[in-house]
């Protein structure tokens, strides 16, 4: 019985320490793998219309399918609330490339080409931002 709570005790302590560990380890940028990345931001024509966010969505899930992208995400507006927040948008999609040029040959793809052709009556606005990793 002794040895049992012994080994919990031990296991709780190097759990607690390895946490810590991670926790005191800063995020370095250079160690991501992915060298561009390019954010989207979409605004529907009706933005209460959830069949229109659905085929939004499904329409960027199959856009994803693309060969330069290294990853992705899709995503809604987060429900926070601060002054420097902008939560207008309907629906985010940021992907990563290994490099610009990988990035500019999504661009002309014809997954991503037909995308736009059939998605692009959904929306009023698109916002798009663009970085580069530093080096």
């Amino acid at each position: 019985m002794k040895e049992r709570a012994h080994g919990r005790i031990i296991g709780a302590i190097v759990v607690g320490l390895a946490a810590a560990s991670l926790m005191a380890t800063p995020a370095r940028s250079a160690e991501l793998p992915q060298k561009f990345v390019h954010h989207v931001y979409f605004w529907l024509k009706q933005p209460d219309d959830a069949s229109d966010r659905a085929r939004l969505i499904d329409g960027l899930r199959k856009l994803a399918a693309v060969k330069t992208i290294r990853s992705h995400h899709i995503g809604i507006p987060a429900a926070t609330d601060r002054e420097v927040i902008d939560r207008s948008y309907a629906v985010s999609w940021m992907l990563t490339f290994d490099s610009k040029a990988d990035q500019d040959a999504y661009q002309v793809d014809p997954i991503h080409l037909r995308f736009v052709d059939q998605c692009s009556p959904l929306w009023a606005r698109v916002v798009v931002y663009d970085s580069e990793a530093i080096e």
